[in-house]
């Protein structure tokens, strides 16, 4: 391809509102368009990119048995309606009326159409095992999009669903899927960090994310240098420091006033104490129910945890009317003379210790509070979350460790949770004629977002540094001058390398600086420069653009040197956390 045809019409800055670096380089490097918010085009170089990575998903997941399929985003509600996640899921989910007044939505996910085509056509224990994947547009109305790919509205998924006749084939499957994933990213250039995470509203028996740490990323986890333990914070779980005082003789509750004394914080001062001393009070409503969630005051309430652990589909803040309505007070709450709300106790909380908490009404804390003598010891859970130095739960000998992260793929054993009678009803007939339900698994991986991220890990100051894999072009030559022997020298190499590589030639008459720094910019693997300070020794330059390495070569030499380079730069498949299959 002639660059001067390859419609690149590179930036020389980023719009301000570009945040993180894959966002910035992917504008200025014009490899997408934004239409609106969190929508975006992908320009020519993008489209490239993006074709490689849904080549190597293609060839991972075919490789296991995968069957692509294509489904409409325009989804029937009533399917949405079966599973309950019409009702769910909030304004993410995009709701509309056809002229007939039909109901219908746009997929964010494709679980509901997946199982209702399995449901006519899986019959019999022979259909299964079986899994069926496609590439497809997903809708999702984000609320807040941000950091160009990374959280969009409309983007490209690989959504894979798997189903499986009992739950020992699903466990017996999933290292397949777990392992491909691994591939995949690998290919891309990654390195992926599979953690235990929450399923959130696909639901399910257990799931993984495939995390590249990140600063720039969203999602935080854990790791223990010792065990190796990973876990997204909504799911990790650590061991808590006690703080047991065993008091023989406690002393009565004292209600202290402390005008406009809110915070934990603010009650450290007024007190004098630190926050392990406190019980902090949170009041939610889970579904349509007011619960109160408490933890000890130097730690913060997992709502997702809590979510889970309450089974509660909308956990939201409690607006002040509802807590009015109970005498209750925010800034204020403890759970002390509470009746008829649930109340929920993190295991941080211990017996026989005595703590600082509010004293449901306004300006007014209790010192001395007794769990099990001032309030009932009923509910205990953990719902705290997970805390950068807590020791590590699965091995009990290293501390935790928090890290930032970018989620690239996800995957889920779904169980029954689409199958079972009061959702899509699945069946199948087992070898003596009885029906039993389907069992699913779902795995899913964002194209544009895996482009992205493969930004953000591979740049520097000057621009992109894609690996050999993905890259839009493997080659790009640079020509520079018009001289008539430089001229014919590139066209000599252009076409002989086009046989073997994808070769962007940079025709243009431009400047040498401006065609270094647009090479630079969009990252190709291997630059070669031809130039009259090589040309005349029938030699040219070649640069390997994610190491800086700069080789002379003669033009004679060139076909055996880039074989050479084309080799190291391949990514390794060995080495990998792979899951024993």
């Amino acid at each position: 391809m002639r660059y001067s045809q390859a419609f690149i019409h590179t930036l020389f800055e980023a719009p301000k509102e570009a945040e993180t670096p894959s966002h910035v380089l992917l504008l200025r490097g014009s490899l997408i368009y934004p239409v609106a918010a969190g929508i975006y085009a992908l320009l020519p170089l993008g489209h490239r990119v993006t074709t490689k990575i849904r080549r190597i998903i293609r060839e991972e997941l075919n490789a296991i048995g995968g069957l692509e399929l294509t489904m409409p985003v325009v989804n029937p509600a009533e399917l949405w309606k079966r599973t309950g996640r019409y009702f769910d899921i909030g304004e993410e989910l995009i709701r509309f009326k056809d002229r007939r007044d039909r109901e219908f939505v746009l997929a964010m996910t494709h679980e509901e159409v997946v199982t209702d085509i399995a449901k006519q056509f899986v019959r019999s224990y022979r259909d299964l095992p079986v899994m069926l994947y496609q590439i497809q547009t997903k809708i999702r109305d984000e609320a807040r999009p941000r950091a160009g790919l990374l959280r969009v509205r409309e983007f490209f998924m690989k959504d894979a669903y798997s189903f499986h006749r009992d739950f020992a084939d699903l466990d017996s499957y999933y290292p397949k899927i777990f392992n491909a994933y691994l591939r995949i990213f690998a290919r891309c250039g990654l390195n992926s960090a599979p953690i235990e995470a929450d399923s959130g509203i696909m639901g399910g028996t257990g799931s993984h994310e495939f995390m590249l740490e990140s600063p720039t990323g969203e999602d935080r986890f854990v790791v223990c240098p010792g065990c190796g333990y990973r876990a997204n914070t909504e799911k990790a779980v650590g061991i808590k420091p006690g703080r047991t005082q065993l008091v023989d003789t406690p002393p009565p509750v004292d209600k202290v006033h402390t005008p406009e004394v809110k915070t934990i914080a603010g009650l450290k001062e007024f007190f004098n104490s630190s926050e392990e001393h406190f019980l902090k009070t949170v009041a939610y409503v889970a579904d349509t129910n007011l619960v109160l969630a408490v933890v000890r005051g130097d730690f913060n309430i997992s709502a997702t945890k809590l979510a889970n652990y309450l089974k509660a589909i909308h956990l939201e803040y409690a607006p002040e009317k509802i807590l009015s309505e109970k005498g209750l007070y925010a800034g204020f709450l403890a759970p002390v003379g509470v009746e008829g709300v649930r109340t929920v106790l993190d295991t941080s909380i211990t017996e026989r210790t005595l703590y600082i908490a509010g004293a449901n009404e306004p300006d007014m804390h209790l010192k001395n509070v007794l769990p099990g003598r001032d309030f009932e010891w009923t509910e205990v859970a953990d719902i705290a979350e997970v805390r950068e130095g807590d020791l590590c739960a699965a091995c009990g000998k290293a501390h935790l460790e928090m890290r930032r992260g970018i989620e690239l793929g996800h995957t889920f054993k779904l169980g029954t949770k689409y199958t079972a009678p009061d959702s899509m009803d699945v069946t199948y007939l087992d070898r003596s004629g009885e029906p039993n339900l389907v069992v699913m698994g779902c795995y899913g991986i964002g194209v544009e977002r895996l482009m992205a991220s493969v930004i953000e890990r591979w740049h520097d100051d000057f621009g992109m540094q894609f690996p050999f894999t993905v890259a839009p072009f493997h080659i790009l030559i640079s020509q520079l001058g018009r001289k008539p022997e430089i001229v014919e020298m590139a066209e000599r190499i252009y076409s002989n390398l086009s046989a073997s590589y994808e070769v962007l030639y940079d025709d243009r008459d431009e400047s040498a600086g401006v065609k270094l720094k647009d090479a630079d910019l969009i990252g190709i693997p291997v630059r070669i420069v031809v130039s009259q300070k090589h040309q005349k020794t029938g030699d040219v330059e070649i640069k390997i653009r994610q190491t800086g390495e700069v080789r002379i070569c003669p033009e004679k030499d060139l076909q055996g040197t880039l074989e050479a380079i084309v080799n190291v730069l391949q990514p390794s498949l060995e080495d990998l956390p792979y899951m024993p299959e």
